[in-house]
């Protein structure tokens, strides 16, 4: 059964609860999020109770209906891949500070430059300057 959302393509570039949580609601609706990991795996992979190494239970409640792709986003490769995947996707959503975002080339001006209909979606625990 499509959802409201169907054909909606979301980029996921989240981690911890805040993001993933979100996106996970948005594919629930129906759109396709491709969740984007470190090769290592997303930190939350390790949190909680967990029958199979790095499979704990958060990690895969706030992660299910996603696809998802290991990148090394620091690596001229890895974002070689995200580049391509920037112009196919609707909606790019990221939660760490968009001065970070401004170091790995995927500021909204970056971005846009590749997907001038992207909605570029920044949803971080503090301001830009931190807690204070």
């Amino acid at each position: 059964m499509a959802g409201p959302l169907d054909g909606v393509k979301i980029l996921d570039l989240t981690t911890v609860v805040m993001g993933p949580f979100a996106t996970q609601i948005l594919a629930e609706l129906g759109a396709e999020v491709i969740k984007v990991e470190p090769f290592s795996g997303d930190n939350m992979r390790d949190v909680g109770p967990m029958a199979n190494p790095h499979m704990g239970h958060l990690h895969l409640h706030l992660n299910r209906g996603k696809k998802g792709i290991a990148v090394d986003l620091k690596n001229p490769s890895g974002k070689a891949v995200i580049e391509k995947l920037i112009p196919r996707s609707d909606i790019l959503i990221y939660n760490v500070r968009p001065k970070a975002m401004a170091r790995l080339g995927l500021s909204y001006e970056d971005v846009r430059s590749l997907n001038p209909k992207i909605i570029y979606v920044g949803a971080y625990g503090y301001s830009e300057k931190g807690p204070r």
